[in-house]
């Protein structure tokens, strides 16, 4: 695997001023992803259910920074566990709120859930879409999140999330190293 497929790193990390460096990465096959990144990852389902249960807590969501014009909506957000406010993933989303009934919608721009919980409790039917993995290098920004001395590979992905049978969300989630 060479190229990413759907969503593109490069938009997501361009939807935010000034511009931060696009972290050197490299795509990789999913069997490529290693233990236990590839259980956090590789799947069809919402990185916050997944990281939940492969923490054994609940998460909240830390706003980096956040773009809104019309109907897109898109932030660059941290998960924290709530029991010790480590950072447990990176992640950037845009999402056409065109496509997300009006509660939702709000709760989303409200900031104060994270992505995935608020389409569960709102019920909106989705399916997660992975198209690409990547092994990152990470620059200084999540260096810093995750607490990180010196660079090693970070593992992640991007993804669609099709609500009520549309494409209306596009996703990077990158995973704390373990």
């Amino acid at each position: 695997m060479s190229e990413e497929t759907g969503p593109h790193l490069r938009e997501l990390f361009c939807l935010f001023r000034p511009l931060e460096a696009l972290p050197r990465h490299e795509v990789i096959p999913p069997d490529e992803v290693p233990p236990p990144y590839h259980d956090l990852l590789v799947h069809e389902h919402h990185m916050t259910v997944t990281v939940e249960a492969h923490h054994g807590d609940l998460v909240d969501v830390r706003i980096l920074e956040r773009v809104h014009e019309g109907d897109i909506y898109a932030r660059k957000i941290l998960l924290t566990l709530q029991k010790t406010g480590k950072v447990v993933q990176f992640g950037v989303v845009r999402v056409d709120l065109s496509f997300i009934p009006p509660a939702a919608r709000a709760e989303i721009v409200a900031g104060k859930k994270p992505f995935g919980r608020i389409l569960i409790e709102h019920d909106v039917h989705r399916r997660v879409e992975p198209t690409t993995y990547l092994r990152i290098w990470p620059g200084p920004g999540m260096m810093s999140w995750f607490a990180l001395d010196e660079p090693r590979p970070l593992y992640g992905r991007l993804a669609y999330i099709h609500c009520d049978g549309h494409r209306a969300v596009e996703l990077l989630e990158v995973v704390a190293p373990e």
